[in-house]
Order: structure tokens, then C-alpha cells, then sequence
């Protein structure tokens, strides 16, 4: 699965279902396979649909603003509720990422959450100044999952 943006999807647990009515799409993003890998058990342990991607890019990709996807999101739904990723990636950053996603038109509204193993204020403020929705430090708990909740019920595709 490393490499590969195409994800693959959580089973169903009671509560996020019923509590959503459908089940939220997450798209995790961490260069760091162990970070990607557990992200995505605490997602999916909370009934979250999860995608994962190795870097900035290939989020990019995924979400339609790849270089030759440029417009062909325009105008159509989100592929995801929620976009989680990395702040130190190579590439790409998790800053970069979060600047793309809230400069098109049809994701600006998605929420981003940054995570990073590094508690540095300068960062964090920046982060949230540029429209990210959440700062949470690594490694992620499944009580920090539970935060996210509030922020995926808030948008719906």
C-alpha cells in the first residue's frame, strides 16, 4: 500500500455512522510510513473512511489540484471532509499543502488539521493564521480522533 494514494476504505463502527449518517472521508497525508499507518488505524477504529498519501503531491493529486489537473475540479464536490496531514515533509510541506487546498475555490472549505512531532508556537500560529483548522502534536491518540469529530461534522460533501 505505501506509494499508493488510492487508500483503502475503514469498516463501520455504530457510533460515527449513525452519529454522521454517513461515513466522514478522511485523507491522511505522512511521508513517515509508521505516522501514515497508525493515523489511518485511529480513523478507521472511528468509523472513518480513510485515503492515505505518501507526500503533499500525491494529495494533490488525489484531490484534483495535481500540475495536469489544474481546473478539472472546478465546480464539482470534494472528494473528502477532512484532510490531516504532516507539517515536515519532503517535497511538499504540510504549510504548502494547506495553502493549495485553501486557495481552490471547491476545497478552501475542507478542513485541514497539521500534525507534527515538534511543538514550535511560530509554527503552529502560521499554520492556523493560513486557515488550518487544528494543530495537534504527534504521535496521535485515538482521544485526538475524537477531537476531529466536531471538525468533520461541521462539513459534509
Amino acid at each position: 500500500m505505501d506509494g499508493d494514494y488510492g487508500g483503502s476504505c475503514g469498516g463501520c463502527s455504530e457510533d460515527m455512522t449513525v452519529e454522521f449518517g454517513y461515513e466522514p472521508h478522511v485523507l491522511a497525508v505522512d511521508d513517515n510510513l509508521i505516522d501514515r499507518t497508525l493515523v489511518e488505524k485511529l480513523l478507521k477504529n472511528s468509523s472513518c473512511k480513510v485515503t492515505t498519501a505518501e507526500n503533499g503531491l500525491r494529495a494533490l493529486e488525489f484531490l484534483g489540484l495535481g500540475s495536469d489537473q489544474r481546473n478539472s475540479l472546478e465546480g464539482t464536490v470534494s472528494k473528502v471532509n477532512l484532510v490531516i496531514t504532516d507539517y515536515c515533509m519532503p517535497g511538499m510541506t504540510g504549510y504548502e499543502l494547506l495553502k493549495k487546498i485553501k486557495e481552490s475555490s471547491v476545497l478552501k472549505e475542507v478542513p485541514v488539521v497539521i500534525m507534527s512531532s515538534e511543538n514550535i508556537p511560530t509554527r503552529i500560529n502560521q499554520c492556523l493564521e493560513e486557515g488550518a483548522q487544528m494543530f495537534m502534536l504527534k504521535p496521535l491518540k485515538q482521544s485526538d480522533v475524537k477531537q476531529l469529530k466536531r471538525h468533520l461534522m461541521k462539513y459534509r460533501s
